[in-house]
């Protein structure tokens, strides 16, 4: 019984490879900004990562939705391991936020490594809200 209680333990002990802070949104008319804080602890370099980001309000309903390429691109060579990056995922409503009480919710759907090597995103990728 021991050394399965230590089996598992020290699986969810292990940290991400890719790091994700999520900020809270910063509201303004008919657009949202979302800061998310990215830190690779892969071995190699990620040369992509595709997140949806969906904004929620007080009831749980999607007030917004946007995907977009957070890392790579045409804006970027991608992410160094034990590099950090920041990106303001930008989403716009057809009309202004009823209220600023949003809570984002953040997934990612593809994480590409040096190589074209496919990361496994629902166990290598956590996701944090921000302390602030």
């Amino acid at each position: 019984m021991k050394p399965l209680v230590i089996l598992l333990l020290g699986t969810l002990a292990v940290p991400a490879q890719l790091a994700v802070t999520v900020s809270p949104p910063r509201i303004a008319g008919n657009k949202a900004v979302v800061p998310l804080a990215m830190k690779n602890h892969f071995a190699e370099k990620v040369e992509s990562a595709r997140a949806v980001v969906f904004l929620l309000d007080e009831h749980g309903k999607v007030a917004a939705q946007a995907t977009r390429w957070v890392i790579g691109g045409i804006n970027t060579n991608g992410l160094a391991s034990g590099a950090t990056n920041a990106f303001h995922f930008v989403l716009a409503s057809d009309k202004p936020f009823t209220t600023t009480n949003l809570t984002p919710k953040v997934s990612f759907s593809r994480v590409v490594l040096e190589g074209g090597k496919l990361a496994d995103v629902a166990k290598e990728v956590i996701v944090t809200p921000s302390t602030k």
